[in-house]
């Protein structure tokens, strides 16, 4: 796993802080937004303000397709590594640590992306020491693609993972209703063992809180406000 290899790292850097000051945003934005590069809807968090330069630095060089698959393939590296994100964003890396790590996340995405944007903007994370929200950033990507597209993202979470014949029936009622807005659906799940069972649903800004967990807070909640 990659996140073994950034653990290495780390480890041999432990003792260290890395002192790279935080170079604005801006710098790697300064592309400039205009009307046809403004991301089509607000994402918000360090994660969303990252992605939407992203998503304007893309549009501005024309590579947004490319840009959203280099983003996926990173995503699925995410999945299969869970500890990757927490390792990202650990105080400890060095400069030479993050360029490395830089490198490792550029051969999983191999030749997908012709250009320099996801590269660049890999860097900039490092600069800025943000590698940590890179997950984050993909997620956000993400969104943004499938609201250009006129998609709206359902985000599915669930304590264990869903068979498909479930997921159909959840996504074709959601469909039916007025949550999706007459849009196409772009389901993506979740697995959240928190939740401890049933689902929670986030469909563009709404969410449908149908967990376990939430309902054992509300019970909790009537029990103590009746003492």
């Amino acid at each position: 796993m990659l996140s073994r290899q950034v653990r290495a790292l780390a480890s041999r850097s432990a003792a260290q802080r890395s002192s790279i000051p935080s170079a604005p945003l801006r710098a790697y934005a300064q592309v400039a937004s205009t009307q046809d590069t403004k991301p089509p809807v607000a994402v918000y968090g360090i994660d969303g303000t990252y992605a939407s330069a992203l998503y304007t630095a893309a549009a501005k060089t024309s590579s947004l397709e490319p840009t959203a698959r280099a983003l996926t393939t990173l995503s699925e590296v995410f999945k299969r590594d869970p500890k990757l994100p927490t390792i990202l964003g650990a105080p400890t890396l060095t400069p030479s640590d993050k360029s490395q790590i830089v490198q490792e996340l550029q051969k999983h995405m191999g030749n997908i992306e012709k250009g320099d944007t996801v590269k660049n903007f890999m860097k900039t994370l490092a600069d800025n020491n943000r590698l940590g929200i890179l997950e984050g950033v993909c997620e956000k990507f993400a969104v943004l693609m499938g609201a250009a597209k006129g998609e709206l993202e359902m985000v599915v979470q669930s304590a264990s993972k869903l068979d498909n014949k479930t997921l159909q029936r959840l996504e074709t009622a959601v469909a039916k209703s007025e949550y999706s807005q007459g849009k196409k659906l772009k389901v993506v799940t979740k697995i959240n063992p928190d939740i401890m069972g049933g689902l929670v649903v986030e469909i563009g800004d709404r969410t449908i809180d149908l967990s376990v967990s939430a309902k054992i807070t509300k019970m909790n909640k009537l029990l103590t406000d009746s003492l």
